[in-house]
């Protein structure tokens, strides 16, 4: 509160609150003493009326005069202060009594002494009368000295003690007002001795925050003030002058500026020239490369085509060798050529996202289908979680969710020598017409460290280089699926430890398909048993997710025994168990056995199905009754595994239809490409499934030869001169 007061309200402030403390305290301290002592005064005037009062009524009581007492009631009224008498027989019987009735009750006591009791307005005073009393009357009785005569009993009003208190109460305030007046008085002129020359060093202090450095001060009076007048006047003087030498150097700077003014324009101009020039010159490589993707894939597919028709041909082991090895090499130059491309499409703002219904559920489990020959080659397992409460039908561009998706876990494959890839897809947040998807891919291979994932998003960028030369790659997968993401309007990170492994994860909003209705379990599955034997814990856990989205009832085994034991013990009761899924490796149970439990199982009338590595298919092929319908590789998808069950439930019979005789003749097919190339390919490829061919290399011969000839089919390339 002081620092809003100024200088006059403080001197003001200092001077009257120690005034007037001291005033309160020294006035209540003797007002205070005043009223003592005029309760002091009335308690002893009171104490005398009624002394001299008993012997002038002694002999009226001895004589029994009532008048007499009457009289000498109504006299003592007249006395200050008195304000009732009354005279009382011994036995405290009314004799005479003078004024208004008392207000305080009679005081209490053993009556040999005086006796008094005060209230709020008065005192009651209470004496009794000896025959003592009759001897200052001058009519002394014998042996009545001590005989209780009767009773004087008077009451004081305060009225005039209180008037005589609250005019020494006044007199006290009016000379502590006028006191305080005067302290007001003197600390005011005090406040304007010290406020003046301070309002006038103010007012320099503004002019000179202002800009008028000439303002001075003049002296103000007191030692201390001028020292500080004359302070602030060379600060004055100090700041006028470094503001002319600023201002002469501004001046020169200005001067330079504007000289070099012309300068800096041309060498903007000439920047700004290069700038476009370097910003034309990527935007026509981006489109270059962009359009050269037709050029660029067309030579290497005709290598990898022709590759597959050699390997059908009879060759040498060592030429097959050559042949796979010339294979590998061009699906990597072709993956890296497609990344190259993608990126600068990406750059140059050419790649157009599609809006179309998928079903995430499917294109998750495609997308491991694809990659599973290369993790089954290095005996890894592949797992696809969907969480239930994942909506499945969505809006988006399934075909570049499916290229990230694929990037992620062929890294993980990659980058794992041993143990499980698991791809889960969960559900963030739901709203009404869309929801926030959360899908991550994690591994248990070698891990980032922190160094590692800061570089990890930058183009041609690898994960410690030293472990990355045998996988190989450009280091653009990571950044082309990060660029999609961010289109996309999502995000994509990664949380990993060195040496436990990593997980991507992508977080991305997608709309709600207006169709988001999933296919319901049929009849022919439709609240049926099966036994699932998988040894691997989130294989099983996801195989049986699957199995009860198609509406059966699941039990897992641990061991193919357990399993048979436990299907032949259900077909003892009712209930029976239908079918049986093995997720079995050759390294679980040798083929050569698995025919026999097959052959128990189906003999109890329970279908099996085989589910088993891609790179194991051959070696159980023979060891599946009907490897057509009952052998599937892992990680098993739902869509495919729903039909399978169904076909075991109820087989389909293929018919022909009576009356429609198949055609011997061969079809005859017009090939068009402008690469000799590719259309050699393609004639071939047709010619060795039967068909009759006619090649040619332009749209001109084209129209010529069908109006020439009648054709079953035509294929022509989408891009010919």
């Amino acid at each position: 509160m002081l620092k809003k007061l100024g200088i006059k309200g403080r001197v003001l402030l200092l001077t009257l609150l120690p005034t007037s403390l001291m005033a309160l305290v020294l006035g209540g301290y003797f007002t205070w003493m005043q009223q003592s002592d005029l309760q002091a005064q009335l308690m002893q005037r009171g104490e005398m009326i009624a002394e001299q009062l008993a012997p002038l009524v002694a002999p009226a009581m001895s004589h029994k005069n009532n008048e007499l007492l009457e009289r000498i009631a109504t006299q003592s009224l007249e006395q200050q202060d008195v304000r009732a008498v009354t005279f009382l027989a011994p036995d405290r019987t009314l004799l005479a009594h003078a004024g208004p009735i008392m207000l305080n009750p009679a005081p209490l006591g053993d009556g040999s002494q005086m006796l008094h009791r005060s209230g709020n307005d008065a005192t009651r005073y209470l004496l009794p009368v000896f025959g003592k009393h009759r001897n200052l009357a001058g009519d002394l009785v014998p042996d009545e000295a001590d005989r209780l005569l009767g009773w004087v009993e008077l009451e004081l009003s305060h009225n005039g003690m209180l008037l005589r208190g609250y005019r020494s109460l006044f007199a006290s305030l009016l000379l502590i007002g006028a006191g305080l007046g005067g302290a007001a008085l003197l600390a005011l002129r005090m406040g304007r001795t010290i406020n003046r020359p301070l309002n006038q060093i103010k007012q320099a202090v503004t002019q000179l925050k202002d800009g008028h450095l000439e303002t001075r001060l003049p002296p103000l009076g007191s030692q201390e003030l001028d020292e500080l007048a004359s302070g602030i006047n060379r600060m004055a003087g100090t700041l006028q002058n470094a503001q002319e030498e600023l201002q002469h150097s501004i001046d020169q700077a200005t001067e330079d500026v504007r000289q070099n003014l012309e300068t800096i324009e041309i060498q903007n101009i000439e920047l700004d020239l290069a700038r476009k020039e370097a910003l034309e010159a990527s935007r026509i490589k981006s489109e270059f490369l962009a359009n050269m993707s037709h050029e660029i894939r067309t030579p290497l597919n005709g290598i990898l085509g022709f590759t597959h028709l050699l390997q059908k041909s009879e060759l040498t082991p060592r030429q097959l060798d050559y042949l796979g090895t010339i294979e590998k090499s061009a699906d990597s130059l072709l993956g890296i050529i497609n990344e190259i491309l993608d990126f600068s499409k990406i750059e140059a703002g050419k790649l157009v996202l599609d809006h179309i219904p998928f079903n995430l559920r499917d294109l998750l489990q495609d997308t491991l289908t694809i990659l599973a020959p290369a993790a089954h080659a290095k005996q890894l397992e592949l797992v696809s979680l969907v969480y239930r409460d994942t909506p499945l039908s969505l809006v988006g561009d399934p075909l570049r969710l499916k290229q990230i998706l694929t990037n992620l876990v062929s890294n993980a494959i990659k980058f794992t020598r041993e143990g499980t890839i698991v791809a889960r897809a969960m559900l963030e947040e739901e709203h009404e017409d869309s929801v926030q998807l959360r899908i991550s891919i994690q591994d248990t291979g070698i891990g980032l460290s922190n160094q590692d994932v800061r570089a990890l998003f930058q183009a041609f960028s690898q994960a410690d280089n030293s472990l990355s030369r045998q996988p190989g790659g450009t280091g653009l997968g990571l950044v082309i699926s990060k660029r999609l993401i961010e289109q996309m309007g999502g995000e994509i990170g990664v949380d990993s430890t060195p040496g436990e492994g990593s997980e991507f994860w992508i977080s991305l909003s997608l709309p709600k398909a207006r169709d988001d209705a999933e296919a319901l379990p049929g009849p022919p599955l439709l609240g049926r048993r099966v036994a699932v034997l998988e040894n691997h814990e989130l294989a099983r856990q996801a195989l049986q997710h699957q199995l009860e989205d198609c509406g059966l009832e699941v039990t897992p085994f641990n061991t193919l025994e357990s399993l048979t034991n436990g299907v032949t013990g259900a077909h003892q009761t009712d209930q029976a168990i239908d079918l049986a899924v093995l997720g079995i490796t050759s390294n679980d149970m040798p083929p050569e056995r698995l025919n026999q439990h097959i052959w128990d199982l189906e003999h109890l009338g329970c279908k099996v199905l085989v589910l088993c590595p891609t790179t194991e298919q051959t070696l159980f092929h023979l060891s599946v009754p009907n490897p057509h319908s009952q052998l599937q590789a892992k990680p098993a998808c739902t869509r495919k595994l729903r039909r399978a069950l169904s076909d075991l439930v109820n087989p389909r019979q293929l018919r022909n239809e009576p009356g429609e005789p198949v055609s011997s003749r061969a079809p005859k097919v017009l090939c068009v490409d402008d690469n000799p190339a590719n259309l050699l390919l393609v004639q071939t490829l047709l010619e060795d499934m039967g068909a009759k061919v006619l090649a040619v290399e332009s749209g001109y011969a084209a129209v010529k030869a069908v109006q020439s000839e009648t054709f079953d089919l035509v294929l022509m390339d989408v891009q010919m001169p």
